[in-house]
Formats: C-alpha cells, sequence, structure tokens
C-alpha cells in the first residue's frame, strides 16, 4: 500500500514554486483549456509492452521515455510511437524516476511503468483533471497480474499508487528500490485502474524477491537499520499470516500462497543479508 508523508522534504524533480508556473501551452479538451501532462516511462528491455503502454497514454501532450541501455527494440518501438526518447545510465529506480521527471516538458507529470497499463476510464478521466492547483495530486488503483491471473487479495489487494502530480509540489523519493512519490497533500484518487503486468508466472515472482534483497539491504543499511537475527522468524510469521491469512490471500489459491512466501522473503532476507555483510546498495 502507498503511504504518502504529511510533511516531506522538497523534492528534488524540479524547482519549488509558489504558483502554478507549468511550462507550455495549454490544451484543448472539449472546448476547455486544460494544462499540459508529461507522461513518463524508465525502460530496460521493455519492449514486450512498450507500444501498449504508450498507446494508453497518447491523451498526454508529452510522452517521454528515458531508457537505460536496452538491447532489445524498446528504443525503435518508443519512438515509433511517437514518444522522446532519452538516455540514461540507470541510477536505481528512485534517482532514474527524477532524472525523467527533471527532462519531461511539462510540471504535471503522470508516471508509470514499462509493465502498466491505464485502463480506458483512468485515461478519460486524466482528460477531465481541473489541474489549476499544483499542490493537487491523484493516486490510482493498481491491479496486478501473474501472468493471465489478476492478484484480487492478498499483500496487493487494493493495492494504491500515486501517479500523477505537479513536481513543483511532489516527486519522487531518491530510494533504489520501492520507490514512490512524497507529496505535501494527501493524494485523491483518480477513476479507472492501473493495469499491472510485472510477474509472467509464480517463479518470477519469488526471483524478483530474491533479486531485490541485496537493494532493500543496503536501503536498511543506509537507514542505520539493525534487528536482531532472532527477530527474523517472527518477522516471516507475521508477513505470511498478514498476506495469506488476514488479507484472504489463501483465496488467490497456489497464486496467492507464493505471493505470501515472496512477502516472507521481502522481510527477513534483506535483513539477514545486512546482518551477515553480504549486502549491495547498487542498482544490481
Amino acid at each position: 500500500m502507498m503511504a504518502v508523508p504529511s510533511a516531506p522534504h522538497p523534492p528534488a524533480s524540479g524547482p519549488i514554486a509558489t504558483g502554478a508556473s507549468v511550462a507550455g501551452a495549454t490544451a484543448v479538451i472539449d472546448g476547455k483549456d486544460r494544462l499540459p501532462i508529461s507522461a513518463v516511462i524508465i525502460t530496460r528491455n521493455a519492449a514486450a509492452r512498450i507500444g501498449e503502454v504508450l498507446r494508453a497514454v497518447e491523451m498526454c501532450d508529452e510522452r517521454l521515455v528515458l531508457d537505460s541501455g536496452s538491447t532489445d527494440e524498446t528504443v525503435a518501438l518508443a519512438r515509433e510511437a511517437g514518444a522522446r526518447v532519452e538516455h540514461q545510465p540507470f541510477l536505481g529506480y528512485g534517482p532514474q524516476k527524477r532524472r525523467a521527471v527533471d527532462l519531461a516538458a511539462h510540471d504535471w507529470i503522470l508516471s508509470v511503468d514499462a509493465d502498466e497499463v491505464l485502463d480506458g476510464e483512468a485515461q478519460a478521466a486524466c482528460q477531465r483533471l481541473d489541474l489549476s492547483n499544483p499542490a493537487a495530486c491523484w493516486a490510482i488503483h493498481r491491479r496486478t497480474f501473474v501472468g493471465r491471473w489478476e492478484v484480487r487479495y492478498g499483500a496487493w489487494r487494493k493495492e494504491r499508487v500515486l501517479r500523477l502530480f505537479n513536481r513543483t509540489t511532489a516527486g519522487f523519493k531518491a530510494i533504489a528500490i520501492h520507490e514512490e512519490v512524497e507529496s505535501r497533500h494527501p493524494p485523491r484518487m483518480l477513476a479507472g485502474s492501473i493495469l499491472h503486468y510485472s510477474f509472467a508466472n509464480c517463479r518470477d515472482v519469488l526471483e524478483r524477491s530474491l533479486r531485490y534483497a541485496p537493494l532493500k539491504a543496503g536501503i536498511l543499511r543506509s537507514k542505520g537499520e539493525h534487528a536482531p537475527v532472532w527477530t527474523l522468524p517472527f518477522r516471516g510469521l507475521a508477513a505470511f499470516v498478514k498476506s495469506y491469512i488476514l488479507r484472504s490471500g489463501w483465496r488467490d489459491g497456489a497464486i496467492g500462497f507464493v505471493i505470501a512466501i515472496s512477502r516472507v522473503i521481502d522481510s527477513t532476507l534483506p535483513r539477514a543479508l545486512l546482518l551477515s555483510g553480504d549486502d549491495d546498495d547498487g542498482p544490481g
């Protein structure tokens, strides 16, 4: 679930302004002026879905793809779809998204990942928004899929992510993983959903948790967090019970069980790596 701090430090993704100083001219939608929006997407070897992702944000005034060295057809497909493509070696997820926001032509930002597709309701809602207040921001419901199966319960149940904001008043945290937008103001809910096609299968869910563990350990180290080793089994048990039982993950069948196991890994392995000294805070 998304947490939005009530009083974050000013984000580095653009200057902090006192008014609504938005770059670019207004767009006209249904006879009314609307301030322009930049859709920003960071990519690396995202050819499988980048075309679909970009089509779903065609209502935006700019589509910016920041690529970090794709070796597949990502860049060619993005340009073919009419997106502006820039390049940046990978900095970590938070810093990379901050860089994409900095490069955008407009202050209003819609951030989507290269495996996320806005549904039709969300696309229409973006065009109806009143963007006159730069302090406003919007979260959206994210529906995650494992293969073709939509995960409806467990740890990812009713997930909300803040994705539409003005860079003069909000921005991404500069952390290597599990980056999120921090805003001075609570988000409103945008109609519709983000369809999140992040996992090909259950094995992918577990491999992702294992791959990200060193990054999370590096974040814990930077925060000075140290958990005694005897607490790890209890952390793992609590994570499993919360996802599989309290949040009804069992209703997603075997996939719900695998997700609960991934939560056990997420809550224990980074701390174990930290305690063993076998952590790496680089981007991997």
